[in-house]
């Protein structure tokens, strides 16, 4: 195969000038291919008026090798690279004590899944439900205020990414293609196969849930167990390695492989690893707020004349400013045509995140608007739940902002700059249930991170044209972003100070998606798979 990069073609063309755009650039006939794969597909909107899509193609052709030496020279043709995956071990047939998995969200289904298929047979425990029950209880807190501290955004099958936008992509380094891998078990699971070849690709919450189903049938069927509401409480260690887990009904499961793919969210499973004595470490994350805008503001700003194309979808953006005083602001999550939602897992807080379906059509878009947090912030510097603390008292905080009802805290942006509590809302009807409860956000995060955002806003405003539109609504608190402390590992991806400890994902400070923590869930299944291997005589 031969893969050609930065093939440019108009945004509206025909299928078929594809195949004659390649033929083309290799200067071949066209009935000389025998098999094209769009491998990417990206658009480049800086001139508005004229986008066009950029394509990545492998294509198979007569006399590879000749044209590959006809081509030495150009950076952008060159053979294809394998991006299949390869397993890197089969389970001995004598296998004695299975691997156990702890959480079930992307980090904890992909190792589960690699662990599976390499036929180590993973006892998973989630301490959340099953998807569909979990989403139950889900709507609960959105609709009528009831939460279950045990199963929400944020606890059960699927993990905090099944409520999300289910963005597939990430800037991580991935020189074996693990990225691949995950995308291609998505699409074994249901996801559209576009997402094989989107440059920046999503599924949405609807279809993560049937997916995320049939990849946990997928891990029994080859053996594995899945133990949904069976919370870890305690682990069990003998002179520096793990020996089997505790569960908070006192069942104990012996084991010397113990995956941690746990949440941000697991806040006391934290204080257990840490009282254990497990190392970890602060680490900087990011609060702020959710923005709201009517997504056609940005389809606008973004695609000009070519604003609402079906092609292009809804628009979205990554901005990032660097204020005066010394703080980064950034967008994060961003949704196109999604909703803010409530991601609290405590009593009496609030969080918010953002979510959308894979048709991304809902009449606003959002984002969160956050400022970076460094341990020194919060105390971190020798305490590593020190950030833990810091998180839930701005959540709790917005909780009384918000009336003390699981309502938000919100302010329309025009207030915000202006420094004045909002009164009524204007054009945009945010879309955060149970409800926003208008305020002044002021209190609601640290002065520097109000001053950064103030700042950043107009800021924003010049890159998209009605950014600060004074409509626009606030809503607080996005303290989730990341985890606030990192379960340190070793090259060989175990915890520093306890053997056949294997901390993963986004919870242990390793990850930041749903792409990234899958694709760190196969590294550390590996690693488990070979830690069995070469320990088993």
């Amino acid at each position: 195969m031969i893969r050609i990069n930065e093939l440019r073609l108009p945004l509206d063309h025909a299928p078929e000038a594809l195949p004659a755009a390649v033929a083309q650039r290799l200067g071949i006939a066209e009935q000389a291919i025998r098999q094209l794969t769009v491998f990417k597909r990206s658009h480049d909107a800086r001139k508005k008026s004229a986008l066009l899509f950029i394509y990545t193609i492998d294509v198979e052709v007569d006399n590879e090798s000749a044209l590959l030496r006809q081509f030495a020279d150009d950076t952008k043709i060159g053979p294809a690279p394998d991006t299949s995956y390869h397993f890197v071990t089969q389970a001995p047939a004598n296998l004695k004590i299975r691997p156990v998995v702890v959480g079930f969200g992307p980090a904890g289904i992909f190792a589960a899944l690699v662990l599976a298929q390499m036929g180590f047979k993973p006892i998973v425990l989630e301490r959340g439900k099953a998807v569909r029950e979990r989403t139950k209880d889900t709507w609960k807190l959105w609709r009528e205020n009831q939460l279950n501290p045990e199963s929400n955004v944020q606890f059960g099958e699927g993990g905090a990414g099944t409520f999300s936008d289910g963005k597939l992509y990430s800037q991580v380094k991935d020189p074996r293609f693990l990225g691949r891998k995950v995308l291609t078990e998505f699409v074994k699971a249901g996801a559209p196969e576009e997402i094989l070849y989107l440059a920046h690709p999503h599924i949405g919450t609807f279809r993560l849930v049937s997916m995320v189903e049939r990849m946990r049938h997928e891990i029994e069927s080859l053996g594995g167990e899945i133990r949904f509401e069976s919370r870890v409480t305690g682990l069990q260690i003998e002179a520096g390695h793990v020996r089997g887990v505790t569960l908070a009904n006192g069942e104990q499961i012996a084991t010397d492989h113990v995956v941690l793919a746990l949440g941000h969210s697991a806040r006391d499973t934290f204080a257990m690893l840490h009282e254990a004595g497990v190392f970890m470490e602060a680490k900087p994350f990011a609060v702020g707020f959710r923005i709201e805008h009517p997504q056609t503001l940005i389809d606008k700003a973004r695609h000009g004349p070519n604003a609402g194309n079906p092609l292009l979808g809804a628009a979205d953006y990554k901005l990032v400013y660097h204020a005066s005083n010394g703080r980064a602001v950034y967008s994060f999550c961003m949704c196109p045509g999604g909703q803010v939602v409530a991601a609290t897992s405590e009593p009496n807080c609030v969080v918010t995140n953002g979510m959308s379906q894979y048709s991304r059509a809902e009449r606003n878009a959002n984002a969160g608007l956050v400022v970076n947090i460094s341990p020194e912030d919060f105390g971190g510097t020798n305490n590593p739940l020190a950030g833990i603390a810091f998180q839930r008292q701005l959540e709790a905080h917005a909780f009384e902002l918000g009336g003390g009802t699981y309502e938000a805290p919100g302010q329309l942006v025009g207030d915000f700059l202006a420094g004045r509590p909002s009164t009524q809302l204007g054009a945009v009807t945010p879309s955060y249930q149970p409800g926003v409860h208008l305020t002044d956000l002021a209190t609601a995060l640290p002065d520097f991170a109000i001053a950064a955002i103030r700042e950043a806003i107009p800021a924003f405003d010049r890159q998209i044209r009605g950014f600060a539109l004074t409509d626009a609504v606030l809503t607080g608190v996005e303290t989730r972003t990341s985890s606030p402390l990192r379960l340190t590992r070793g090259e060989d991806l175990q915890s520093l100070n306890v053997k056949g400890l294997y901390p993963a994902g986004e919870g242990a400070g390793y990850a930041g998606g749903i792409l990234s923590a899958g694709i760190d869930g196969i590294r550390v299944a590996e690693a488990v798979a070979l830690g069995i291997t070469q320990a088993t005589p």
